[in-house]
């Protein structure tokens, strides 16, 4: 009798049998979700380590055109550097907002973080349309064709990155904080954070100890 009434109460109660839908159901496919985007952000890291190590061998293969010292502008670079760094932060806010289901502070945060990436693209563009207005394109020299390579890949991946940004905040938006959009945001997060560890590597290999040589 008493096996019995539990049963009915739990049938009773559909809040009761939504949790247990939701944490149960979807295991599996979290789990497989997890070690995905862990394999993708590994992979990235490696083909960026190769990136490093091409652009390292092909320094001082200049064929005759520009060094680094002779193109780098600093104080742009600086700039980009900020852009990104803040970007990194406003995006801390932006988990941590969807973490209290706030959707205010969610997509102020996330739009902070879209604008600031969109001003180091812009940064970017301007300085690779300015050293190829130069004739320092990729095709000039080896250490060009690295340099652009590098730089480049990063860039392309932090304009996937705004329009995954775009894609999370549109999602928040129409359906709220469910648990799968909550995974999302946490593999959005590691991915742009990534990215601002790769751009310090980039500022300090590339452009400070490429930029003096």
């Amino acid at each position: 009798m008493a096996m019995t009434a539990t049963i009915g109460h739990a049938h009773a109660d559909p809040h009761h049998i939504g949790r247990v839908v939701e944490h149960e159901g979807p295991a599996p496919k979290r789990i497989v979700t997890g070690y995905g985007f862990w394999i993708f952000l590994l992979s990235d890291i490696v083909m960026f380590s190769c990136f490093f190590a091409a652009y390292a061998v092909l320094l001082d293969k200049t064929a005759g055109g520009p060094k680094g010292s002779e193109i780098f502008d600093q104080g742009n670079v600086a700039i980009e550097t900020v852009c990104l760094l803040l970007s990194s932060f406003t995006c801390g806010l932006a988990s941590i907002a969807a973490d209290v289901r706030n959707r205010l502070w969610f997509h102020a945060a996330m739009a902070v973080t879209c604008v600031l990436g969109l001003a180091f693209l812009t940064i970017e563009f301007r300085e690779f349309a300015d050293l190829v207005a130069r004739g320092a394109g990729p095709s000039r020299s080896a250490f060009l064709t690295a340099f652009f390579t590098l730089v480049g890949c990063h860039g392309l991946h932090v304009s996937a990155g705004i329009l995954w940004l775009l894609t999370m905040m549109a999602q928040v938006l129409a359906k709220g904080f469910r648990a799968d959009i909550m995974r999302r945001m946490m593999c959005f997060a590691l991915f742009w954070h990534a990215l601002d560890i790769i751009w310090v590597a980039v500022f300090s290999v590339v452009y400070l100890l490429g930029g003096a040589a």
